[in-house]
């Protein structure tokens, strides 16, 4: 047994939010989280630390190890001390529980010398987060998204994989405001109210219309949650091929081609926040060691 494991998972931003109508769609982007486990002789003690945003909450680190080390019944066994690092804003709507969670259950299998297959390794994760109470439908969405890279739409309610697109290597403009929004706090009751049309997006995705779908379920939600979308129209003015709120935001997502990059990142810069420039990620999440 190693006792040590490390592990690699990737980010995602939103096609369609789940939360209204459980049915969603997520697309892997290049940016990362790294998780390192080192299992102790101290049965049920979990102990985690974020080193990228050491004022967050391990709860969810706590969590997913729990829920690894049940699945194999050494709870009794193994206690565990955790570390994280990641470029991924928490609390923005880009997936960072997701992330963290595919991260963590896999350098957790890496550290026991355990090997299970894909979707047993993001459903373990799904839990945690539901138990953590950092997610409200599961996120299965965006975990399939981080987990496998490319496009992937889902059933989030009964964790069904719909349909998976390779989706072109697009460059990712990602707007983000100063303030958090943690899932937990969201208004679940005022999304809900455009869960009809939220479902016909999900459908335009399915049929590989997917970059519509992102920007009508941003345009959507913007305007639901009391965000302006002004900055979406503004990254279409620009030649953005899509643009949506991600989760439930604040950051906003752009998908564009390399040729339009430096349009859409003037239009963006007059906005208060921090601008991440990345890429569609195609790459599986993976154990380091």
């Amino acid at each position: 047994m190693s006792l040590i494991g490390k592990a690699v998972a990737h980010g995602a931003v939103t096609v369609i939010n789940a939360i209204s109508c459980g049915f969603g769609a997520a697309i892997g982007v290049d940016l990362k989280t790294e998780a390192k486990v080192r299992l102790t002789d101290e049965p049920g003690i979990i102990k985690g630390r974020i080193l990228s945003d050491p004022g967050e909450s391990p709860v969810l680190i706590e969590k997913v190890v729990s829920h690894v080390m049940n699945h194999f019944s050494l709870k009794d066994k193994y206690g565990a001390s955790v570390e994280t690092r990641s470029d991924i804003p928490i609390a923005r709507g880009l997936k960072s529980s997701s992330v963290a969670a595919n991260a963590i259950v896999l350098a957790t299998f890496s550290a026991l010398s355990k090997e299970v297959d894909d979707l047993t390794v993001v459903n373990l994760g799904v839990d945690a987060a539901i138990d953590a109470k950092v997610t409200i439908t599961g996120a299965f969405d965006d975990a399939c998204a981080s987990y496998f890279g490319g496009l992937v739409i889902t059933d989030n309610y009964q964790r069904k994989i719909l349909k998976q697109f390779d989706a072109e290597d697009y460059a990712v403009l990602i707007h983000v405001p100063p303030k958090k929004a943690y899932t937990a706090s969201s208004n679940v009751e005022r999304m809900r109210l455009i869960a009809k049309e939220v479902k016909a997006a999900h459908e335009l995705a399915l049929l590989g219309e997917y970059w519509e779908a992102m920007t009508i379920n941003g345009i959507l939600h913007s305007t639901v949650l009391g965000y302006d979308p002004s900055i979406i129209l503004d990254a279409l003015s620009a030649k953005a091929i899509a643009a949506g709120l991600s989760g439930k935001g604040p950051a906003v997502a752009a998908v564009v081609s390399k040729d339009h990059l430096g349009e859409v990142r003037d239009v963006w810069e007059r906005y208060v926040g921090e601008l991440i420039e990345t890429r569609v990620n195609h790459e599986k999440a993976h154990i380091l060691m």
